[in-house]
């Protein structure tokens, strides 16, 4: 299988170098509502110019849809889905689950691509996007070779695109709050303001989340093996330049050449290139900064690939048929692989005075295509004996006749779209919030039983609880968001939790929920899963949840705003998850063994953030813990989540006593109070 070139378009000039250059698709946003919001993008006017130029040229256009809906923006989503049927845009790329619901009920016929802001990194989420009714798969970038065969192999009908240039976000996608948390800017809401590539220490490293870009350009051929449909480059904030360079060494590799590496690193790196994830080889030579050399490399080739970037490539073939008869109109008749015909007319010819104009003649000024997307297949030449056809004249009917098939083939073909109707249900009116809590084995205690409603523990902890007098129907077990590895084993363990009458499961990630349903659990959604808005909710419920944790960068006031569609929740202590990896910064940095598990890296302005792989994954917490305890009756929840990570048993029971109400509001020394009232824009 010949796997397609999928292009970032930030700027419509990085478009045009893309399409040049010999992508075969696109992706590129509007105003709002991608995750690259800070990319010159592409309003209605310059969107539908962009459609109609890169149809032309056979090249599909993929629209990004890609961060999480807030319930206040359903109408721009439905206006841009409008405008996207309307133009026959080639497919969305979409991370939350209430755009990918809307988005199925406005316009049936467009092809939906699981971003991979949506973080499937294993099979089961990857089946669960392709239930869901995703065409494509974007597989997290952090997946080896053989695990991208395995699920591409296992799918049924939806096919995988896979990363395979450029910058490698420290953080499983969808899943870093560190932007948000530390300043406000959401990279769900497609604002990340990059903190990551500042100073964080760990050892010796200085830039310990800082991670090379990625080139998998001369591992084409095994991508293709793999089965992967689509290789994707990032780069939407990257100039037309990067984009030219990033396409054209795809496309050589893709041919069975070799891709120009060279010229791909000086074009922009970041201490040059890994494969390390894809390699399975997730260790410090990963890591990388943007250099002075990095930098200055870039003037030697910026001329070059610019011009590269404006030099039209053939890619489009014609057939032809040109007749000339004496006192007839010569014409030319046109068509393409898609059904597109037409047929101009010119001059008529006059008797040859002298020396009558041949088919090689015809032939060499209807050839010239140059500056077009076209070639020629082939082309007939009906050409009767002692005519005269001048230069001029058969140079403006190939111009004539080039431009109405360009015309025809860049016309739009839209969708058919259909308004879904505003009857979302109202919002709920809550009681007194109940209250859940998240704890370790060791963190259990009678104490914490008796102020909670309900407790999710990880799956070495439910004999424990039930020990200490939990009831199972009260306990959920914890399914870690995270399964690069040991997704088979959770079936066995669910099965052990069940025997014991545990019948919830918290499902943080996609594929948590099939490997729950399957087993015969309740699936109770968590704050991972960045639900943000009703139709999320709805969408949540129709997959089986009965219920769920919100989405922590969600506001009190958007929260309370919500319908009743589904029982929800919110987070509303501990200190909260900020990034998750699957190359461990402390393990690059100083070992596992001077680690222990409890790792620390320190900012810039030396705060430190605990590092922990005690759930399986290593997380970074935030630096100081949410605390809502003084807010907790008046919250707009149905329950709050006590998210306990690393306190003693003893101050989980104190902390569980207070939002419960059992005993005095101490708030700790020092505290955030998250996002809920400082909504992210």
């Amino acid at each position: 299988m010949r796997p397609e070139i999928l292009a970032p378009a930030g700027t419509f000039e990085a478009l045009t170098a893309a399409a040049v250059c010999g992508a075969d698709a696109v992706y590129l946003g509007g105003k709002a509502l991608n995750a690259r919001r800070n990319a010159d993008n592409f309003d209605e006017d310059a969107l539908a110019r962009a459609v109609a130029y890169c149809h032309a040229r056979g090249v599909k256009v993929f629209q990004t849809l890609n961060t999480i809906l807030f319930d206040d923006e359903t109408d721009e989503l439905l206006a841009a889905a409008e405008t996207a049927a309307a133009l026959g845009i080639d497919g969305a790329i979409v991370q939350d689950l209430g755009v990918l619901r809307l988005l199925k009920a406005a316009v049936p016929d467009l092809p939906l691509c699981a971003s991979t802001q949506m973080a499937v990194h294993n099979l089961a989420g990857a089946r669960e996007a392709e239930r869901l009714g995703c065409a494509v798969i974007v597989l997290a970038r952090e997946l080896t070779a053989q695990e991208i065969g395995r699920i591409t192999r296992s799918l049924k009908t939806a096919k995988t695109e896979v990363f395979v240039h450029g910058a490698l976000c420290m953080s499983v996608s969808g899943q870093c709050y560190l932007s948000a948390m530390l300043g406000g800017r959401s990279g769900n809401r497609g604002l990340c303001a990059q903190p990551c590539r500042l100073p964080f220490a760990a050892g010796a490293s200085t830039h310990a989340l800082s991670l090379k870009d990625l080139s998998l350009a001369g591992r084409v051929s095994e991508l293709a093996g793999l089965g992967v449909a689509s290789l994707k480059i990032e780069g939407r904030m990257k100039r037309p330049e990067y984009v030219a360079a990033a396409v054209t060494a795809v496309r050589e590799a893709r041919s069975g050449g070799a891709p120009d590496l060279q010229t791909l690193q000086s074009v922009f790196s970041r201490s040059g290139f890994t494969s390390g994830y894809f390699d399975g080889c997730r260790d410090a030579r990963m890591f990388g900064t943007r250099r002075k050399e990095d930098v200055t490399a870039a003037a030697d080739v910026l001329d070059r690939l610019g011009r590269l970037a404006r030099q039209e490539t053939p890619r489009v073939a014609l057939t032809g048929r040109f007749s000339a008869a004496a006192n007839e109109a010569m014409s030319l008749t046109v068509s393409d692989a898609d059904g597109h015909t037409r047929t101009v007319c010119g001059e008529t010819p006059q008797a040859a005075q002298s020396r009558p104009t041949d088919a090689a003649r015809v032939r060499q000024s209807l050839e010239k295509t140059g500056g077009t997307p076209f070639f020629w297949a082939s082309l007939e030449i009906d050409l009767a004996d002692g005519l005269f056809c001048s230069a001029a004249a058969l140079n403006a009917l190939r111009r004539d006749a080039l431009a109405q098939i360009e015309t025809l083939r860049a016309a739009p073909r839209p969708l058919a779209f259909f308004r879904p109707a505003p009857d979302l249900p109202a919002p709920a009116g809550h009681a007194p919030p109940r209250l859940r809590a998240r704890v370790r084995r060791e963190q259990i205690s009678r104490e914490l039983i008796g102020c909670c409603d309900e407790l999710s523990v990880p799956f070495d902890a439910v004999e424990t609880a039930l020990a200490m007098g939990a009831d199972p129907a009260r306990l959920l077990v914890e399914i870690p968001r995270i399964l690069f590895e040991g997704e088979d084993r959770i079936p066995a363990a669910l099965a052990e939790a069940k025997a014991l009458g545990v019948t919830r499961a918290w499902c943080g990630n996609l594929g948590a929920i099939p490997l729950a349903r399957e087993a015969g659990f309740t699936v109770c959604g968590g704050w991972s899963l960045n639900i943000a808005n009703t139709h999320a909710l709805l969408q949540l419920c129709d997959m089986g949840a009965a219920d769920t944790e919100v989405s922590f960068e969600l506001s009190a006031e958007r929260m309370r705003r919500l319908g009743d569609a589904l029982p929800f929740g919110a987070v509303a202590y501990g200190f909260l998850p900020l990034m998750v990896y699957r190359n461990c910064p402390m393990k690059a940095a100083v070992g596992c063994g001077k680690c222990r598990k409890n790792g620390g890296l320190t900012d810039r302005t030396g705060t430190r953030f605990r590092l922990s792989c005690e759930s399986g994954a290593p997380e970074l917490f935030n630096s100081v813990p949410l605390w809502l305890a003084d807010r907790a009756e008046r919250f707009p929840a149905d329950f709050l989540t006590l998210w306990f990570t690393n306190e003693p048993a003893q101050r989980c029971a104190a902390v569980a006593a207070q939002y419960a109400g059992r005993a005095p509001a101490e708030p700790p020394r020092e505290l955030t109070r998250g996002l809920y009232y400082r909504a992210v824009p």
